[in-house]
């Protein structure tokens, strides 16, 4: 019985990680794609961006409910703080190698 408490933590943390890193790569490919629509002179104004990040919010959430409704293990006695810190962890984790590519990209 306690290996699985054991186990329950990084497994848990794993699998946030993985939805906030999918979630950080479907926002990217989002990103790269308005902003090849702009350069293109395709995008009409700033509020065509809106409607797509509502969709990609709920493919996040049905992907928590997803990961919920098959792993239910992982996500008893607290530990699904700790799946909600991996999904902060893997989206930082894309957020900050944007963020490294953009100062890369500025910096001579």
């Amino acid at each position: 019985m306690h290996l699985v408490d054991l186990l329950r933590i990084p497994v848990g943390l794993g699998a946030g990680a993985l939805i906030g890193y999918a979630f950080g790569l479907l926002q990217n490919a989002a990103l790269r794609h308005h902003q090849q629509l702009e350069q293109n002179g395709k995008l009409r104004s700033g509020w065509s961006l809106m409607p797509g990040s509502g969709a990609r919010i709920a493919y996040l959430l049905c992907a928590l409910l997803l990961v919920q409704l098959i792993c239910p293990l992982i996500f008893v006695g607290g530990t699904q703080w700790v799946v909600s810190g991996g999904v902060l962890l893997g989206y930082g984790w894309m957020l900050g190698v944007q963020l490294r590519q953009r100062l890369k990209a500025v910096s001579p």
